[in-house]
């Protein structure tokens, strides 16, 4: 890709909301401002939010189709540093089926409608008119990526988009076929809070639980320490006003264990992210 800044605002002037990606295809990392989504999330077409940061460092939440943020001093510095064009498939209306290998390829041509096709380094993204929740591994290579997630953009692709089928929809409620234990429900208590809560809005919190929940399910390393630094981060955000519910932790437990985090190390992960914290 040539000029990537001059792609990117021409994909955005055609309604693609798209965000810069670094040399290992994961977004940019949050600004000093914006640590942990302390700030709440950056607006966007799925997941509106209060934040007025220039910076594009919100991962998924960051892109966007706004032409003037594209061309800010902010935004321009990043796309310099950017080596590839990432978009949030959600925002564009559209579900991408990520196949990551041949195998799935041809598991894909055998099971699934014909559509729109991209070839990528590995495999093919198979993209759908339409959006569902995005989960990974529904089985063997294969991730479907739409709400709260992003993609890196590859090309127009070929083949005509079809509407987003009930085939791939029930993809999303099976169980991973990872070889890992189903994830089970663990109770932890809540904090009792009682500061002063910052959350302008009911989406801040959902915003950082459902991107501390996209952070470990995208760990492909590291997974022990992603978990816990993402506890940590959510505690320090979350911890001390009261917000935070069961529900809230049981989300994120459950992320963890679909990485293969086993239900004591979900707890003891919790608890130590706790005591550093001083809670």
């Amino acid at each position: 890709m040539n000029n990537i800044p001059t792609t990117a605002l021409g994909l955005a002037e055609q309604g693609l909301p798209v965000l810069p990606l670094r040399a290992d295809k994961r977004p940019l990392g949050n600004c000093r401002a914006c640590d942990d989504l302390a700030c709440g999330g950056r607006p966007n077409m799925a997941a509106p939010g209060p934040c007025a940061c220039p910076w594009p460092c919100h991962g998924w939440a960051a892109a966007t189709t706004n032409t003037a943020v594209l061309a800010s001093p902010q935004w321009t510095a990043a796309w310099r540093r950017a080596r590839t064009i990432g978009y949030h498939p959600g925002g564009a209306g559209v579900t991408i089926v990520d196949l990551d290998n041949p195998a799935a390829v041809d598991w894909a041509r055998t099971n699934l409608p014909p559509t729109r096709t991209v070839a990528t380094t590995r495999g093919e993204h198979w993209i759908y008119s339409g959006t569902m929740r995005s989960v990974n591994a529904v089985r063997a290579s294969v991730d479907i990526k739409s709400t709260m997630s992003y993609a890196r953009w590859l090309g127009p692709g070929t083949g005509t988009l079809t509407d987003l089928p009930d085939t791939v929809r029930a993809l999303a409620e099976k169980t991973p076929s990872s070889g890992r234990p189903t994830p089970r429900a663990v109770t932890v208590p809540a904090p009792a809070g009682g500061g002063e809560c910052r959350h302008r809005s009911p989406a801040y919190l959902e915003r950082g639980i459902a991107m501390a929940e996209q952070r470990i399910t995208e760990a492909a390393s590291a997974v022990h320490a992603t978990v816990y630094r993402t506890f940590l981060a959510v505690l320090s955000a979350h911890g001390r006003c009261g917000c935070l519910t069961e529900a809230h932790i049981a989300r994120l437990f459950t992320a963890a264990q679909t990485k293969g985090e086993s239900p004591r190390h979900c707890t003891d992960a919790w608890s130590n992210a706790q005591t550093a914290l001083g809670m």
